[in-house]
């Protein structure tokens, strides 16, 4: 009988050890890959510790309401010591954190059921605080429910405030409405809760994963462990559906699905309710299952939405100005369309081909040829057989993809010559060189390029501006001037890898646009331009430098260049709708930065804080609507193939509306027109 509660006591103890093990194990092969490949290797230093601890704890405790100071101070041990646990190859310093972890969520848990059955007073005085720095760990075991009745207070009244601009109809019907809300709010809650403590693969697995991604990032924000867990299939499952919603999502910095890309003719497309940059909420099919995203698995998300057994789907979506809609969806089978490249034809005084990159995409099973740069030398062919007399290409909103794809498509515009130099952690200088001689198109060539244009899309602007071969119009890139490549930890391991940043490409001047970003000839105002997270917001990211490198060029002469660009400036400063998109970003930048005053917790005080920015979305709304005075039309080859294919003229209107709104295409064709009547 005393061997077997002798062997039962020990197990926990030996089955927490045999888990330190195997994060130490990953961790240890994760730092010798990092040494050995990553462009700018960092010492595993006490700066490693620290910055990894308040990663990892920030994570943990964002809102600073899990923790106690007390529970803090006894973590906090470990902040300059990660480094010598790793040189030791010791894990145990994870326990820690576990132990102290699940008490903390268990005691969420336990406030959260208390105060679901106490009725909440919407008359107080007590108020919220925001603040843009965090708060510190100051509480203590007391505080706990004064601290989540006040938040749960704000979060119900939040969301009721959102359900309408009328405050009279809510007031009026508040009693019932809060009642729904309060609900939600706490299930919502203590799903999250639930969901942490009765994770499959245990609260340790979470806490493994979420520490070894904070030890990538130290190195840079692009590095990063992961696995083939449910985020990852769940998002390399969204392009394979038979019948499809048509959009695509991605997942934000607070593990949110965001809409990322609405797929013309799709049912998203048709609802003309559902928008970019929406937020998924919720999931529902038609047999009365439902799902919040903040607390359930990706694996039933996925399963929900992606399925061909739920053939009706209700998202419920939180739009950027706060207010929530659900949105009843049928799905349909999606035709593959011929390319995502795409052009039209937009004339002012004359025809200018408009050519839109959404990604630098490949076939990276190399079954074909087919990419972005055959794409687009196929619709610059259709272009120059209808006369263009210049070239726009749309490189807005454009995050980047193959670097191979972007080096091809610079070369159809450069005569030969040096493209890029690419410079490895042993400081080799590779240059990237177009060995081909010709161009696909040599006219005129304006770029349009914004904050979200990146990687891939920088490195092509990048080779056309130095060789003053397209003048660049927008605002500053994103500033990412580095390459990554997937590496999984040891050979024939396809659970565990790490995307490493093994390179740096640098322009053929030996400038870098790591940090700066492609600074455009031509500045024009971008609606939240100054909000965009561009390179330089991240902590860890790599520093701007220049090289001497021996490339040789030779760039087009500039001096026709200059002088366009100078009208163009001006233009701008003068046109009416260009100076009401820098009025309303004055207008953005003074709401969202603004300290926020405490709000009182009442109806009428979270009613006003909610709605306070309702005018400014609209003026928002109005500009981005308003239609541009081009005649915009397609190719003569596109009108023949589309008066056969209804699929594809929906696909074509959908496009048409959208480049109709754009305000920068206008002064693009002005700039080609100024180019026109200089070479003359």
């Amino acid at each position: 009988m005393k061997r077997i509660l002798l062997f039962s006591l020990l197990l926990p103890l030996s089955v927490s050890s045999q888990s330190n093990d195997k994060m130490c194990e990953t961790l240890s092969k994760i730092n010798a890959l990092v040494k050995e490949n990553h462009f700018q290797p960092k010492p595993v230093d006490d700066s490693l510790s620290v910055f990894v601890f308040d990663k990892f704890i920030d994570g943990l405790d964002e809102n600073r309401n899990i923790f106690t100071k007390s529970e803090y101070e006894k973590l906090s041990k470990h902040r300059l010591l990660i480094d010598n646990y790793i040189a030791k190859n010791d894990c145990s310093f994870m326990n820690d954190f576990v132990s102290i972890y699940k008490k903390a969520l268990e005691r969420k848990k336990s406030v959260l059921e208390k105060l679901e059955t106490v009725s909440l007073d919407y008359n107080s005085q007590d108020s919220v605080k925001f603040s843009k720095d965090q708060f510190p760990f100051d509480l203590t075991e007391n505080d706990f429910d004064r601290v989540w009745k006040k938040r749960l207070r704000f979060d119900i009244l939040e969301d009721i405030s959102k359900l309408s601009k009328n405050a009279d109809s809510l007031q009026l019907h508040f009693t019932e409405i809060e009642k729904t809300i309060k609900q939600r709010v706490f299930d919502t809650n203590l799903c999250k809760v639930n969901s942490i403590l009765n994770n499959k693969n245990g609260v340790k697995s979470i806490l493994k994963n979420d520490f070894l991604n904070a030890f990538c990032y130290y190195f840079d924000p692009h590095s990063n462990y992961f696995s083939f867990d449910a985020k990852s299939s769940f998002l390399s499952g969204l392009s394979t559906s038979n019948l499809s919603l048509g959009i695509e999502v991605s997942m934000n910095e607070r593990d949110e699905i965001v809409i990322e890309e609405i797929v013309p003719g799709g049912p998203a497309a048709r609802n003309s309710k559902i928008e970019v940059g929406d937020v998924v909420t919720k999931v529902s099919n038609t047999k009365g299952e439902e799902y919040w995203v903040s607390c359930s698995s990706m694996e039933t998300i996925g399963e929900m939405i992606f399925s061909d057994h739920n053939k009706q789907i209700e998202l419920t979506l939180r739009k950027k100005n706060g207010t929530t809609i659900a949105v009843l969806l049928k799905k349909k089978v999606m035709k593959a369309t011929a390319n995502a490249v795409y052009s039209f034809i937009a004339e002012k005084d004359a025809k200018v081909g408009y050519i839109k990159i959404p990604n630098f995409y490949a076939d990276f099973d190399e079954r074909s040829p087919k990419g972005c740069a055959d794409d687009v030398a196929k619709e610059i062919a259709k272009l120059k057989k209808d006369n263009i007399s210049g070239l726009v290409i749309d490189l807005q909103n454009n995050g980047g993809g193959s670097m191979a794809e972007a080096i091809k498509l610079a070369g159809m515009f450069v005569n030969a010559g040096p493209i890029s130099v690419l410079v490895d952690n042993n400081h080799n200088q590779n240059i990237i060189n177009d060995f081909f001689r010709g161009e696909i198109y040599d006219g005129p060539i304006v770029i349009l390029m914004n904050g979200y244009s990146a990687s891939a899309s920088e490195f092509f602007a990048a080779a056309l501006q130095d060789y003053n071969r397209a003048v660049i119009v927008g605002s500053t890139s994103l500033g990412k001037a580095s390459m990554q490549t997937i590496m999984p930890l040891e050979e024939n391991n396809e659970n565990d890898f790490v995307k490493l940043t093994i390179e740096k490409f640098y322009r053929i001047s030996g400038e870098s646009h790591q940090i700066k970003g492609i600074i455009p000839d031509v500045f024009a105002p971008v609606l939240f331009d100054s909000l965009i997270k561009r390179e330089n917001s991240f902590k860890t990211a790599l520093p701007y430098n220049a090289i001497t490198t021996s490339t040789k060029y030779n760039p087009l002469p500039k001096n026709i260049t200059s002088e366009i660009i100078n009208l163009s400036k001006t233009r701008i400063d003068n046109d009416l709708r260009f100076k009401e998109l820098k009025s309303i970003n004055e207008e953005i930048n003074f709401t969202y930065n603004k300290p926020r005053n405490p709000v009182r917790l009442t109806f009428t005080d979270v009613f006003k804080e909610v709605h306070d920015i309702d005018s400014l979305w609209e003026k928002v709304k109005n500009a981005t609507e308003k239609e541009n005075s081009l005649l915009i039309y397609n190719t003569s080859y596109d009108t023949k193939k589309l008066a056969s294919d209804d699929f594809q003229r929906e696909i074509n209107t959908f496009k048409l509306k959208d480049i109709k709104s754009n305000p920068y295409l206008e002064e693009a064709i002005n700039i080609i027109n100024d180019y026109k009547k200089f070479k003359q």
